[in-house]
């Protein structure tokens, strides 16, 4: 039914790692796909041992898959959604959205704001529609590849980032939805970093419309980052901002990149270099960040059991 070449360049399309196209190839070869005839599965399977070695190769040197970056931003949505939903609607993702590879987990936290902003529940609103409909996409881009939710803790995480940013004290309490003003503080925490992410990972996409839909990703996390910053200004929160974009350059471990909302006492919504630029995390920064560790780690903080896909180690 199919050639060996066009199966090859199916598997290099739709599978993520060396392992997913060894799996291809037996499926393959029990289906008849032209691989392999009916009773001859042990040739598939030494077919694909050595397709797969030169595919491992191929991935050492080209770096991670789009596959794997993909997974890592879902990873990311998962919590961003989560976070959203529970604070707009009081509930989190439907079951049904949190299947795929890799150990699903649950999420810990998480109730509805009392919000008293008219606008800012909106604006809320329309972030956690954004985010619910990335994950959507992400899990339709990435069909079986997608990888499930893993563990997400929405409840004493927030606490720890709080007291390593000296927000609270060593033993304060921070409740995310106790308050709109919590709920921007730790809506910041999360929406300068999804920005940072997408632009770290956007030149290790080849495919090129994976690439045109993360940076539509991109975009729409920057309008929400500059949504938030916005509305954090307007409540002279400022310094308390200041406290969580330390803890953020402290957690990644690269200087000053990081900033604030308020710059030269005045305001600083974009958060850019001297050429009007935004900067960039690479994977491993940002898991820094989300683990709360800046050490090099598998799981922490947000992540209690860590993300799900071979991009799960911090710096």
């Amino acid at each position: 039914m199919f050639g060996k070449k066009l199966v090859g360049q199916m598997i290099s399309r739709s599978s993520e790692n060396t392992e997913d196209r060894r799996r291809f190839l037996q499926s393959a070869g029990a289906l008849g796909l032209g691989i392999v005839g009916a009773g001859a599965l042990g040739s598939a399977a030494a077919q694909a041992d050595v397709l797969g070695s030169a595919a491992a190769q191929a991935d050492d040197d080209a770096g991670p898959s789009d596959g794997a970056v993909l997974n890592f931003a879902l990873n990311l949505e998962y919590l961003e959604a989560e976070f959203y939903q529970y604070a707009v609607h009081g509930r989190g993702l439907a079951d049904s959205m949190t299947t795929g590879t890799g150990l699903r987990g649950g999420v810990v936290g998480g109730k509805k704001v009392p919000f008293k902003t008219p606008r800012i529940r909106q604006y809320a609103a329309e972030i956690a529609g954004d985010e619910l409909a990335h994950v959507k996409f992400l899990r339709g881009a990435l069909g079986s590849a997608a990888v499930s939710r893993p563990a997400i803790n929405i409840r004493e995480s927030f606490t720890y980032a709080a007291r390593a940013a000296k927000l609270i004290g060593a033993k304060d309490v921070f409740d995310p939805y106790a308050n709109e003003n919590n709920f921007l503080l730790a809506a910041f925490l999360f929406e300068d970093v999804g920005v940072t992410a997408y632009k770290g990972a956007a030149p290790l996409i080849t495919n090129k419309t994976y690439l045109e839909a993360a940076a539509g990703i991109l975009s729409v996390e920057a309008y929400h980052a500059a949504t938030i910053r916005s509305s954090l200004f307007e409540k002279d929160l400022g310094a308390h901002v200041a406290k969580l974009s330390g803890a953020r350059n402290m957690l990644d471990g690269y200087g000053d990149e990081d900033q604030g909302i308020v710059r030269d006492r005045s305001a600083n919504i974009n958060p850019t270099d001297k050429n009007g630029i935004a900067f960039s995390r690479s994977y491993d920064r940002v898991l820094n960040i989300v683990y709360l560790n800046p050490n090099k780690v598998t799981k922490g903080g947000f992540y209690p059991k860590g993300v799900n896909g071979p991009l799960n180690t911090s710096s």
